[in-house]
């Protein structure tokens, strides 16, 4: 299975390729600003499984874990596509929402629950040993 996501002008791409290893609901608040909602989601795909195509520009932050993570945006319409989080080695965290096909990706964990916005429900579908 082959997915594209990309940028709100299509500049910035990734192609991951097979199955994620897990969709994360994250309500973090850092997650919250650079998403402007109340959680960002990310779909986690082995770094080997991924193409990155275009031009991205990068913020790099230091986590909760102590450990940087990398966000890779598009230059010119400011669109997070994916990210590099140190803390998950081999890992490439892709913005759910700049997915072209979404289905399959129901989230497998949410995480910051206690950060989570009351009126927010969210269904987890834990992962399955592959």
């Amino acid at each position: 299975m082959k997915r594209k996501a990309s940028c709100s002008c299509g500049a910035l791409a990734l192609i991951a390729h097979g199955r994620p290893r897990k969709v994360s609901v994250c309500h973090c608040n850092a997650c919250q600003r650079r998403t402007g909602s109340s959680f960002g989601v990310a779909v986690f795909f082995a770094a080997e499984a991924t193409e990155e195509t275009g031009k991205a520009a990068v913020y790099r932050r230091i986590g909760d874990s102590g450990r940087s993570l990398e966000f890779y945006f598009c230059p010119a319409c400011g669109t997070t596509v994916f990210w590099k989080p140190e803390f998950r080695p081999g890992l490439t965290a892709v913005a759910f929402g700049c997915f072209d096909d979404k289905q399959g990706l129901e989230p497998s964990q949410t995480v910051y629950d206690e950060n989570r916005d009351k009126w927010v429900l969210i269904e987890v579908t834990p992962v399955s040993p592959a």
